[in-house]
């Protein structure tokens, strides 16, 4: 800041000025007017006004490098706003900014580059992908314009992020196994048991080609999908994925991943936890060797006969978390004082020449649940029949339409009539039969308690799936071509990790819609020469993000010299 003294016709004005660089040019405001000459003069009991200014004003720099310097702005109610002009960013992205090159993912773009000799910077193009896929997710498009929103601005074109997307598919295996690798310096990886998942994503296009292939959608969508398998470790952090065509049996996923981490990774002593549908006997085969073992959810009703009856009989269960041998019949429970148990039987099987444990567990909550989702559907069911049993089709296990009965009354028996519709009360008593009980099967020679508290963390892999669909948006995906088709996954998986660590940092405290609006509210104005002022609202949450990860953003104003400080410091 100096001294700028103008002089009018009747009086010599000083004031403040500041220079500063704004759009590639050089500029000056005005940051406070002292007075006229005389008036000062008088004020000042006849000290010299002009050396008194510019004792002032080298104070005033003294304070603005300490940063304690008080901000005035004016603004003229009289004067347009500049045109194509941007004042509002949002700053949220610092806080992920710092895990991403925690996990030291500028240094894995920096080798991909060196391997392929590229001008522009894969760097900025993955962040900005990655930031955009948590707080703004959008179209490559749309996310190239959006990357402007960040306070720190970067230099890249919607050509290269096409560019890099080619890139990444190929280097997919190397960014997850170094990934890996690198989170290991944020903490120790839970890698004792593994959780494996598989879901599909959908394409707003009707024909197939590559890995865009038609086969059975989660969401009940008839378009083509590709598959994603996912493992997780048993902190809920993402620790590696593959993609396949839409048509592929989950079966088959599992082992081929699997034998990555074993590969890259360095792990080789987990467990696998799956649900039923990953449960092969092949799966199940190659977990039950060396030091690796399983955890996978058995189907009751698939169950051989004697296996069925021994796991549906009333007598012989224990109660989880109890200490003594005692042993319980399960239909002599009180339905309100033991809601909230849990009971249990075991045994090992056999089956192919594959020893494992059966375990089964019952619970009068659980019971309660599956009964309700189930007059849910049988409801469903009722107003199916009464309003267009004609578009009754077939119908797959958990549809509604599984308790319509049809009835065909024919006159003469052999021309149809007349077809009567009803609900099925013989499905329905079937299918009672099975509540409450739930089945595991596993090598491991634990205790049940111990296994059951291993499956019940399974439901973070769903949540993870979940996060993807929708917070992140990962579909529909507008992409066509297979490469890219992977890279934008490969992206999706990068944000859903740095998502887990960023919510691991908060110690669970948030929900992931709180933490993500929170971080999008995240903007500052930026007032030209002075710095950003915030402009969302101070919560617990900022307190809690603020106090995690080590700077603050909550000042009343910024400095130009702040905000470069906390920059650096999140690219440490």
């Amino acid at each position: 800041m100096r001294l700028k003294i103008t002089q009018s016709k009747n009086a010599r004005s000083l004031y403040v000025i500041k220079s500063f660089r704004a759009n590639g040019k050089n500029t000056s405001k005005i940051v406070e007017k002292l007075g006229t000459y005389d008036e000062l003069l008088r004020k000042l009991n006849g000290q010299d006004p002009i050396a008194w200014a510019k004792a002032y004003i080298e104070e005033l720099n003294r304070k603005d490098k300490e940063e304690n310097r008080k901000i005035m702005v004016q603004y003229s109610p009289a004067k347009l706003i500049a045109k194509d002009e941007q004042h509002s960013f949002n700053a949220g992205y610092l806080f992920l900014q710092q895990i991403y090159h925690q996990l030291k993912l500028h240094d894995i773009c920096r080798t991909i580059a060196d391997k392929y000799k590229f001008s522009f910077s894969l760097d900025a193009v993955l962040s900005r992908l990655v930031y955009g896929r948590i707080l703004f997710p959008a179209s490559k498009s749309a996310t190239c314009q959006l990357s402007a929103r960040f306070i720190e601005q970067s230099n890249f074109e919607l050509q290269h992020i096409y560019r890099a997307l080619e890139v990444i598919a190929k280097e997919t295996d190397f960014i997850q196994s170094e990934l890996y690798k690198n989170s290991l310096a944020l903490g120790k990886r839970n890698c004792g048991v593994l959780y494996y998942d598989c879901t599909n994503y959908f394409f707003e296009i009707e024909q197939e080609e590559g890995l865009k292939q038609y086969g059975y959608s989660k969401e009940h969508r008839p378009n083509p999908l590709v598959q994603m398998g996912l493992f997780m470790d048993g902190d809920g952090i993402p620790l590696a994925f593959d993609i396949h065509a839409g048509n592929t049996n989950e079966q088959v996923t599992l082992t081929p991943l699997e034998q990555k981490i074993l590969d890259d990774f360095g792990v080789s002593k987990f467990v696998v936890c799956t649900d039923a549908g990953l449960a092969s006997y092949d799966n199940r085969r190659f977990n039950d060797r060396c030091d690796r073992a399983f955890i996978t959810t058995q189907s009751i009703k698939t169950l051989k006969a004697y296996l069925k009856e021994w796991a549906l009989h009333p007598a012989g269960w224990r109660l989880m978390g109890g200490n003594g041998p005692e042993r319980y019949d399960i239909s002599t429970l009180d339905e309100q004082k033991d809601r909230e148990n849990t009971y249990y039987k075991e045994r090992w099987i056999n089956e192919n020449g594959l020893e494992q444990k059966l375990i089964v567990t019952y619970s009068i909550k659980h019971r309660e649940y599956q009964r309700e989702v189930r007059n849910g559907q049988i409801e469903r069911a009722a107003k199916l029949i009464g309003t267009r049993p004609g578009k009754l089709k077939k119908c797959g296990p958990n549809d509604c339409k599984r308790f319509i009965a049809k009835t065909t009354i024919t006159a003469d028996g052999e021309v149809a009539e007349k077809t009567l519709f009803s609900i099925d009360t013989d499905i329905i008593a079937a299918e009672e039969a099975f509540d409450g009980f739930y089945g595991t099967c596993t090598n491991l020679e634990d205790e049940a308690p111990a296994i059951m508290t291993a499956v019940h963390r399974r439901w973070e892999i769903e949540e993870c799936f979940r996060i993807l669909k929708s917070e992140f948006k990962a579909r529909p995906v507008y992409l066509s071509r297979d490469d890219r088709i992977r890279a934008h996954f490969v992206t999706c998986f990068i944000a859903l990790s740095i998502y887990r660590f960023l919510e691991k940092k908060l110690s669970g405290r948030f929900t992931c819609r709180q933490i993500i609006q929170g971080l999008r509210d995240m903007n500052f104005l930026e007032i030209p020469g002075d710095g950003f002022v915030p402009n969302y609202t101070r919560s617990d949450f900022t307190d809690a993000l603020h106090a995690a990860f080590g700077f603050r953003t909550d000042y009343q104003i910024l400095s130009k010299s702040q905000f470069k400080k906390i920059s650096a410091a999140t690219k440490k």
